[in-house]
């Protein structure tokens, strides 16, 4: 099997996923710049999840266009993925709705670390389903990216429950590390057409 059905499925799970954050924020009844103070939290934590998640579909589709052939197994990985992505929404509206308090920056930095535990799963698969000389295994080796991230989100995660702020910003470090997919990714598929 070729990777786009796969593909295409993640992409409809991870615009349900945006549709589904921005439907959290709910429309003040009052027509005053006042009535919009109470959203910015909420507003604030949609506008960096939706950017978290852009940058997941972003990594997800060149990750996908430099797989060659799809198992089970990596359609469970995939599966498992996407099922830590599709919390995001809930950790997001809890974060907003208390304004960054400890257990809630806490366990959005939890969602953020599981899914970058699948995300490595699913790579992990994908390079065990291809051969020696596959691209992605190449671009892999010697990386410290995935790595430092981890590391990042348990510290954020640890602090959050001290000072959520800070756990917030180790946070989006991690993210500014991911917008833009691995180039290497891009000039391997630029070299096999």
């Amino acid at each position: 099997m070729d990777s786009g059905r796969l593909e295409a499925f993640s992409d409809g799970v991870l615009a349900i996923i945006i549709t589904i954050m921005v439907l959290e924020m709910e429309a003040p009844h009052d027509t005053t710049l006042n009535a919009l103070l109470p959203i910015v939290p909420v507003f604030i934590s949609y506008l960096i999840s939706f950017i978290y998640v852009g940058a997941y579909w972003s990594n997800h589709h060149h990750l996908l266009q430099i797989t060659e052939q799809v198992n089970g197994k990596i359609l469970w990985a995939n599966l498992h993925l996407l099922f830590w992505l599709s919390l995001i929404p809930f950790a997001t509206s809890w974060v907003g709705e208390n304004h960054v308090e400890s257990l809630p920056a806490a366990f959005y930095g939890i969602i953020l670390l599981m899914s970058a535990i699948a995300y490595h799963i699913l790579q992990k698969a994908i390079i065990q389903n291809h051969h020696d000389d596959f691209a992605l295994r190449k671009v892999k080796e010697g990386s410290k990216k995935g790595i430092f991230s981890l590391v990042l989100y348990i510290l954020g995660v640890a602090l959050s429950f001290t000072h959520p702020w800070l756990g917030v910003f180790c946070y989006i470090i991690v993210l500014t590390l991911w917008l833009i997919p691995d180039r290497k990714i891009e000039q391997n598929l630029n070299n096999e057409k």
